[in-house]
């Protein structure tokens, strides 16, 4: 690649893939002298217009200096990135390490570089300079510039907005006919959001091409009827597709033209005209044919259901590889392989891209998938849902991710984050690829809409077809900081459906307060008793008894919506025989319509085999709640705005199981009211619509991470800097963690050693009675209960006596590794932990020292950086918290002091990703101040690029 005089190696962790504006893809690496050839092809595609920016001066061609010095880089002064489609240039960026005066300039001393930006015409608009720009200073930032310098033409509009827009702190200067942009390299709030937003528009551009395409080529569709590629081109062309539709098989007869109708080809090249997806559906060893083809023709995305890749094996691993390479070299994404298809019910597409024989109805939840006969369980049920039993609950898209080799639930998160036909997200997930990722989506997304999500293999290994990082979290740990971001975290696909239906079709809860009413007082003391064990406040169930007619139900459930004490209620209904009974269309419009006058509670009803009321209940073609339903402002978070009810929704949609048709809607204006065969189910799902209540309204405050004056970052950072340079990765001795922590403000109580009685004795003159005296042999270390602790030692022949008596039990000095410590004040001993996991990032975690934590794991866990709101559920969120606060008549202790603590512990980590673990252990808080007795700090080189770096796609 480079010459012998270059100083460093092919940085190969440069390389990444990027998804542009427009939804494409592209490479961004590192030039190298083999790319002479590919620079002088790409400047000569380069407009004079762009030459002249570029250069300040007419420029119609590179000379051979000029080659050698754009190709050769030493990676460290000098570098070049080149973003590319399959093999040609379509950007290049550059900087020059510069000193004083503008001048080159080597070493670390020289912080600031010149960059300079061309683009190839053709690709500009696309976002192309913006990606270029995140990824040379995060090169920069790794190799020690902390500033860049650009000089540009006034006229230049267009590269004077991608360094405006970047979000850095920036210096301008105008001298010479020339604009000069200074801006610093470290990342602000302001760039990391407008990095996220950009993230945010083009994933959701990538996952949007797939789903609402112009155009769609089956690729695969069998000459004789049935077959997996058949299957969907008649699903696609039976569903409606508003689009484009043409059946590929390169078996087909010379001069067949159509195909079931579809106008047939025997290549995708052969189609006059464009084609933006193309499902492909041919055995496995033909698809790198068919996807060459494809990108020739210029498709958007695949979505490829053909098996035999990671999940048959390492050949099949290989293979999936290949595939991902192959298909990004051509700037296109993948859905698969593996994959069940896709849907899309907008009246405006219509696309049935799956296997799903019938197009289901069309609502406002999204669907993700990652195991294709889960997919397949999760349709079948809001079918079934949707016809017969809570009225008609339907689709805006579902997604089915395979093996997930490509596009993710990250991306569909952020195409549902703007999609104004989702109001509530479904996921069944077997894995999560980048859960750092994951998590900060899931935030956003929360904030807006309901993101209700169930684990799959979660107590083993994911599927083989997936490629996960390995976490040292425990599941329970990762739900936790799931919940902690927003997601609703259910445990079966059940309740994955019964949340989503509550969560499209009804406005949230405002409170954990339950009104109870209904016709059978054992039904209305279940339904007391599951919300009592969920952890809600259910006022006494009120029985109308069976002889209750709808007019009963309906004054009943409008005095009880009426009723400031309740935040939502639930209806019990069992089925009632004889003379005067109600009827189920009477009950259901008599709910409805007390529902209607108070339309900011939540309503569910709990049946009992009542199979025409759950049709008369809600039966809707929108399951978005109304606007405009109360005057005045409303506090109440809401899952989504109600739109229009589209004619089109209902054209085509399939009887219910039993041959019903679906229920016709209810009067405008109505919320459809979800039902449930049994109170349990009815009452997890008001508990998780509670929960997720909560956390909105905490979300719209969620706190700040605190500034102290005495942290001495820089400090810290050069006691880092030197104790790493000793190692890779090591566990720092007693002094260097205390030297550490304490630039954070955190002062760990000095442990003496004492290898002696006399050693011990001269420790405790040192420190001043009263002493400890501990045994930190690990078998003993924090372990009181098997008495290697001796507390509140006086004197001198206290000291001594415990020692002999240490000896004696456990054995010698060598075994014990004994020290001396100062007594501190009595309180309560917690431990207070931070951990970088691979996977999930940083998380501190706080609990009771003890078994309480070891034996019961009672500990909570937040994500790094924490704040102040943080801090302070974090000490409330375990179960033994009581304990701080003056449990059965003890004095409450000081936890603001702890909570400080904490923040400081989540600085340090957060300031220094070099700070892999931090354990603080015991940490004793008493009713005045905190005690650290021990502490133990490991460092590792920081990763090369984090979630706060540039955008980047799974690497292949």
């Amino acid at each position: 690649m480079q010459t012998s005089s270059d100083r460093h190696e092919y940085p190969a962790h440069w390389e990444a893939d990027v998804v542009l504006r427009d939804g494409g893809t592209a490479r961004i690496r590192p030039i190298t002298a083999d790319d002479a050839e590919r620079l002088v092809s790409f400047y000569e595609q380069v407009s004079d217009e762009s030459k002249y920016y570029r250069f300040f001066a007419p420029y119609p061609r590179l000379s051979a200096k000029d080659v050698h010095r754009f190709t050769h880089h030493d990676f460290v002064d000098r570098v070049g990135l080149a973003a590319t489609v399959g093999d040609e240039f379509i950007g290049t960026v550059r900087y020059d390490r510069i000193g004083a005066g503008g001048r080159p300039a080597t070493g670390a001393e020289a912080d600031e570089a010149e960059v300079a930006f061309l683009v190839q015409d053709a690709h500009q608009g696309r976002g192309v300079a913006s990606a270029l720009l995140e990824h040379i200073a995060a090169v920069a930032r790794e190799r020690g510039i902390r500033r860049f310098a650009a000089e540009v033409l006034p006229a230049n509009t267009k590269m004077i907005k991608v360094f405006t827009d970047a979000g850095y702190t920036q210096k301008r200067s105008f001298e010479d006919g020339v604009v000069r942009l200074e801006f610093g390299l470290e990342p602000t709030d302001r760039s990391l959001a407008v990095q996220y937003a950009r993230e945010q528009r083009a994933e959701a551009r990538s996952v949007q091409r797939l789903l609402a395409p112009g155009a769609v080529a089956v690729i695969g569709t069998g000459r004789a009827p049935g077959g997996v590629g058949r299957s969907i081109l008649g699903n696609i062309r039976d569903g409606g597709f508003t689009g484009r539709l043409y059946a590929v098989n390169g078996a087909l007869p010379e001069g067949q033209k159509e195909l079931d109708g579809v106008p047939a080809f025997r290549s995708v090249r052969d189609i006059d005209g464009p084609v933006d997806v193309a499902v492909v559906a041919v055995p496995a060893e033909r698809v790198p044919e068919v996807v060459a083809e494809c990108g020739e023709h210029d498709v958007q995305g695949l979505v490829v259901v053909s098996a035999g890749y990671a999940e048959s094996g390492p050949d099949g691993r290989e293979r999936q590889r290949a595939l991902v390479r192959q298909a990004r070299s051509y700037g296109m994404r993948i859905i698969g392989p593996s994959s069940f298809g896709v849907i899309n019910t907008s009246p405006e597409v219509r696309l049935n891209a799956s296997l799903a024989p019938d197009m289901p109805r069309a609502g406002r939840i999204g669907l993700f998938a990652q195991s294709g006969a889960i997919g397949v369980a999760l349709l079948s049920r809001l079918h079934r849902r949707g016809g017969g039993v809570t009225g008609v609950t339907g689709l805006s898209t579902f997604v089915s991710s395979g093996n997930r080799a490509d596009v993710s639930g990250n991306d569909v998160l952020q195409y549902w984050y703007e999609d104004a036909d989702t109001d509530v997200a479904l996921m069944y997930l077997e894995s999560i690829g980048n859960p750092r990722k994951f998590t900060r989506l899931a935030r956003r997304t929360a904030a807006a809409k309901p993101l209700v999500v169930v684990q799959g293999a979660r107590h083993g290994a994911g599927p083989r077809g997936h490629a996960v990082r390995a976490t040292q979290l425990p599941h329970a740990t990762v739900s936790a900081l799931l919940r902690q971001a927003g997601v609703i975290r259910v445990d079966t696909i059940t309740d994955l459906v019964d949340a989503g239906l509550l969560l499209a079709r009804q406005p949230l809860p405002a409170g954990p307060r339950v009104a109870i009413l209904g016709n059978s007082e054992s039904l209305g003391l279940l339904t007391y008793d599951a919300c009592l064990a969920e952890g809600l406040r259910p006022h006494p169930p009120q029985d109308l008894t069976t002889a209750a007619s709808a007019a009963d139900f309906h004054a009943a459930l409008s005095h009880a919506l009426a009723d400031d004490s309740s935040d939502a209620v639930v209806v019990t209904a069992i089925p009632s025989v004889g003379e005067g009974s109600v009827g189920d269309a009477a009950l259901a419009e008599a709910l409805r319509s007390a529902a209607a006058e108070q339309p900011t509670k939540p309503v569910l009803v709990v049946h009992v085999e009542l199979g025409g009321l759950a049709e008369a209940l809600s039966a809707a073609t929108s399951t978005a709640p109304q606007p405009g339903a109360a005057s005045g402002p409303d506090p109440t978070p809401r899952t989504g705005e109600r739109v229009k009810p589209r004619a089109a929704a209902d054209e085509g949609a399939p009887a219910d199981e039993k041959g019903a048709p679906a229920p016709a809607p209810p009067p405008e204006g109505t919320h459809p009211i979800p039902a449930y065969p049994a109170a349990e189910r009815a009452v997890r799902a008001l508990a998780q619509a509670v929960a997720y209540g909560q956390w909105r309204r905490d979300a719209a405050d969620p706190g700040k991470v605190p500034e102290y004056e005495d942290i001495d970052e820089r400090g810290a950072a050069a006691l880092i800097e030197g104790m790493l340079a000793r190692g890779q990765g090591l566990t720092l001795t007693t002094e260097a963690t205390c030297e550490l922590l304490a630039a954070y403000g955190v002062h760990v109580h000095r442990a003496l050693p004492a290898p002696t009685p006399d050693a011990a004795a001269e420790a405790a003159r040192t420190l001043g009675h009263p002493v400890a005296l501990k045994a930190t042999a690990p078998h003993l270390r924090h372990r009181a209960d098997l008495g290697g602790v001796r507390l509140d030692l006086a004197d001198e022949e206290q000291l001594r006596r415990a020692y002999a008596e240490l000896t004696e039990l456990f054995g010698s000095p060598e075994e014990l590794r004994p020290v001396v410590q100062r007594m501190a004040p009595r309180g309560v001993d917690t431990v207070v932990r931070a951990v970088i996991d691979p996977a999930a990032g940083a998380v501190l975690s706080f609990g009771l020292a003890g078994a309480a934590s070891q034996l019961l794991g009672d500990m909570a866990h937040r994500l790094i950086p924490v704040t102040d709101r943080d801090a302070t559920s974090l000490v409330r969120s375990i179960r033994t918290a009581p304990l701080l606060f003056g449990w059965r008549g003890s004095a409450p202790v000081d936890t603001p002091a702890l909570e400080e603590l904490m923040l400081r512990v989540s600085r340090l980590v957060h300031d220094h990703p070099e700070v892999v673990a931090v354990t603080l252990e015991p940490v004793v808080v008493a009713p005045h101040g905190i005690s650290v007795l021990g502490a133990s700090v490991r460092l590792a080189p920081p990763p090369a690029r984090d979630d706060h770096g540039p955008r980047t796609l799974p690497a292949y």
